[in-house]
């Protein structure tokens, strides 16, 4: 099935994990342009023609400045798709210092912490890194449609935004509830204020979010070797299995597409087996 990506330049943060890495293999087997922004790996991503693999550090203004740049200039085309992966949010925290350290541009801390025994700096990363991150992309995405460099200009009826939430923004979570804020500013917060300011750029532009719970990535290692959590989670949800990454990228795939979705903007899709708390 046509779903309207042959040749559009789509760029995805977070491309080189493992829901990124199946993602971005899924877009261009459609037929894609693909730019993959890795943090510090290129993981598992091959070769192609139609990928333009770039390192960037998306919490940093000037790095995701350039990264628009080595963009637009890999494909001679400005960025049409925007694809913010940022469901790779395992970090491990140590006992004595709690250092927290960003995996692709999400952050969640493992350890489970009350707010009442939480310290700011854990909330004020956190949410910095999950909302500021996001923020910093989509508004250099919006940049470049509004004032796209001359031979770059893209095909505006085929702009789309999708960004990766979680169930935790919908539900909250015990313990985490500076994961919970973040979750939550992204699939309400920025998708629904920003499918208003979208279309006064590209009217036919959508912006919408993919909300997983847990996915069997390597990532998620932890909590799928844990049989009593896992027995736990599947006993809350209708599906009886654990996401893989293909049901999350399948999902965002039809999101992104003006073919079969053109009248879908501002959602939050649950890609969880139906699970709710």
């Amino acid at each position: 099935m046509d779903l309207g990506f042959n040749n559009v330049h789509v760029l995805i943060t977070g491309a080189s994990g493992g829901i990124g890495s199946v993602i971005t293999k899924l877009f261009l087997e459609h037929g894609a342009r693909v730019t993959a922004q890795y943090n510090t790996k290129l993981g598992l991503l091959e070769a192609s023609d139609k990928l333009h693999p770039v390192k960037a550090n998306v919490v940093d203004a000037d790095s995701v400045r350039q990264l628009f740049v080595t963009a637009g200039e890999g494909f001679k085309q400005e960025v049409q798709v925007l694809i913010g992966q940022l469901k790779l949010h395992l970090c491990m925290a140590t006992d004595a210092q709690r250092d927290v350290k960003p995996v692709c541009h999400g952050i969640w801390v493992k350890e489970e912490v009350d707010l009442v025994d939480m310290e700011p700096a854990q909330w004020t990363q956190t949410i910095s890194v999950n909302v500021f991150g996001t923020l910093l992309v989509v508004r250099e995405f919006l940049r470049n449609l509004r004032t796209p460099r001359k031979g770059y200009e893209p095909d505006m009826s085929k702009v789309a935004v999708t960004v990766m939430g979680s169930t935790c923004g919908e539900f909250g979570e015990k313990g985490h509830i500076d994961y919970a804020c973040g979750s939550s500013g992204l699939q309400f917060g920025i998708v629904r204020t920003l499918k208003h300011e979208l279309v006064k750029i590209a009217p036919q532009g959508r912006i919408n979010s993919v909300c997983p719970g847990w996915v069997n990535t390597p990532m998620a290692g932890l909590f799928i070797e844990d049989e009593e959590g896992v027995n736990k989670t599947l006993s809350d949800t209708p599906l009886k299995r654990i996401a893989q990454p293909i049901d999350v990228a399948n999902q965002v795939l039809v999101l992104a597409s003006n073919k079969i979705s053109t009248h879908v903007t501002g959602a939050s899709v649950l890609v969880a087996g139906g699970i709710s708390y």
